[in-house]
């Protein structure tokens, strides 16, 4: 055989090995690649889960607070943050069978029917 020949032989021996070795290699790695993409979803729907009980931890955590906080300061809460009571000066009374007593001043008696109310919706107050 020639030189030209033999190099032409080589080459069309090794492509046809490339050829046949191409096709299980694709296959082999896009079962890799599937198993790596199967697997990453399995993380994230994972860590969405970590992440919804730490969501429902931290909601029952603020709840369990709420529950333990004084009815006084229940009351203090929404009184304060109402924009109808922001030049509003009220001290706050509390006794443990949940009567409630406000002594102040307000801007008006919408005002003043404002605190009553908020008051007597907060939870505890009876």
């Amino acid at each position: 055989m020639h030189r030209n020949q033999a190099r032409w032989l080589t080459l069309a021996v090794a492509a046809l090995a490339i050829s046949w070795a191409t096709p299980a290699r694709a296959q082999k790695t896009g079962e890799s690649v599937g198993q790596k993409l199967d697997k990453a979803g399995q993380n994230i729907k994972e860590g969405l889960k970590d992440l919804g009980d730490a969501a429902k931890k931290q909601f029952a955590k603020a709840k369990e607070s709420v529950h333990n906080m004084g009815l006084q300061a229940r009351v203090y809460g929404r009184l304060h943050w109402d924009k109808a009571l922001n030049d509003a000066s009220i001290e706050l009374g509390t006794s443990d069978d949940g009567v409630v007593t406000m002594d102040g001043t307000v801007a008006n008696a919408k005002a003043k029917q404002r605190a009553v109310e908020l008051a007597r919706e907060t939870v505890g107050v009876t």
